[in-house]
């Protein structure tokens, strides 16, 4: 799997790259047909509410392409709702893989 951190508008320092495996480690485990993550740190315009720190992220897997982004006052809250939103999007394809590969076999045993 390559694991490929970009940032925009910020320099992503040792301490954030680390940060960010660390809370892919829990959505690596739970599939390991992943070909690729690709993350993207940025640092949005300053709005009314102050400057917004936005976690972008391109999942390439066998059978799906997820993107999701997630947003926060805090570029390390942005980065854990990120890994939030990828294990929710990633159980849910394993599920229906899986789901869908049982769903074959009893279609298959019923007919036969």
């Amino acid at each position: 799997m390559n694991l490929m951190i970009t940032g925009q508008h910020l320099d992503v320092t040792p301490a954030l790259k680390t940060y960010v495996e660390s809370k892919l480690e829990r959505v690596i485990r739970h599939f390991d047909q992943i070909i690729d993550i690709e993350i993207v740190l940025c640092v949005e315009k300053p709005s009314e509410n102050g400057k917004l720190q936005r976690a972008e992220a391109n999942l390439r897997m066998k059978g799906n392409t997820v993107h999701l982004a997630h947003c926060a006052d805090d570029l390390y809250a942005a980065i854990d709702g990120l890994a939030d939103k990828l294990d929710r999007q990633v159980l849910a394809h394993k599920e229906k893989m899986r789901h869908h590969r049982h769903d074959s076999i009893r279609r298959t045993n019923a007919e036969g």
